[in-house]
């Protein structure tokens, strides 16, 4: 079955977060305290630790810079979400046909979300290696990913940190692990999709999982990657500001790899259990 998106309407997102929006990986700061301008209280140093830095105030030129590129990812990840969970509902309700319509929507939704994330990843790695920026960096906790190939990937993460001597290459470490997991779960992701989209899978349940599991996934990854942006950002010079930016405009605008030729149109996916299904 191909995809009708003619009559398709995609949920136009016009706000993506709340000021008190909890992470799934770290909290936000005081969420019932009224914000207060950064005129009226000066931004805290940096601190020792990626929690006492998701907790740090940012100057007002870099806070914007936060904001902006948190809010571009959110609205990406909102998009599939929404579509996603739409496609999940019909299906419960035994509308295949419409299922299917609306989950041929969800690759390119994806794809829009994990280029961006990566090229952000990309950017974080190529400006802290070539200026020497030292942020703050947490190992990846297995107990945030859903399928057993990202928990695999996190304890190997964890593994590494501890032999990785300096602060510098276990933030590079784990720059390098995010983009190589956002880029997978890019890839499995939208072959999952397209195969349900054809309506033709013999063992729809389990791609139905592997969706599921896939999209878990990328939003631990997202989570973990604006932990890290804010670490970043409070460990970057304010000169440093534009160059970093203009390092994140060229790593959007680069041309991305062609995915490898798929081998079968069913895979072997991993089997536990689907969040809140």
């Amino acid at each position: 079955m191909h995809c009708i998106g003619s009559t398709y309407k995609l949920v136009e997102i016009k706000k993506v977060l709340a000021p008190g929006y909890v992470f799934d990986i770290l909290p936000a700061a005081a969420p019932r305290e009224k914000p207060v301008s950064d005129r009226l209280r000066p931004p805290r140093p940096r601190g020792t630790s990626v929690k006492e830095d998701w907790r740090a105030w940012l100057p007002e030129e870099k806070s914007k810079v936060f904001g902006f590129y948190v809010q571009q990812l959110e609205a990406s990840y909102t998009m599939l979400s929404i579509t996603l969970n739409e496609a999940i509902e019909l299906r419960h309700e035994g509308r295949l046909t419409k299922c299917f319509q609306t989950m041929c929507v969800t690759p390119a939704l994806c794809s829009r979300l994990t280029d961006s994330l990566s090229a952000l990843l990309r950017a974080l790695g190529e400006h802290a290696n070539h200026y020497g920026t030292v942020p703050n960096a947490a190992p990846l906790d297995p107990a945030n990913f859903n399928s057993s190939k990202g928990q695999r990937s996190a304890r190997m993460s964890g593994l590494l940190s501890h032999v990785l001597l300096t602060q510098r290459s276990q933030f590079l470490h784990k720059v390098s692990t995010l983009e190589e997991m956002v880029d997978d779960l890019g890839r499995d992701y939208c072959d999952t999709a397209e195969d349900l989209s054809a309506g033709a899978a013999t063992d729809p349940a389990m791609l139905w999982q592997a969706a599921d599991e896939d999209h878990f996934d990328m939003n631990t990854c997202l989570r973990e990657a604006i932990v890290l942006l804010k670490s970043f950002l409070l460990a970057l010079p304010e000169d440093q500001i534009p160059a970093f930016q203009r390092t994140v405009s060229s790593q959007m605008l680069a041309p991305k790899a062609k995915p490898p030729v798929r081998q079968s149109v069913i895979r072997h996916r991993r089997m536990t259990q689907i969040a809140g299904q």
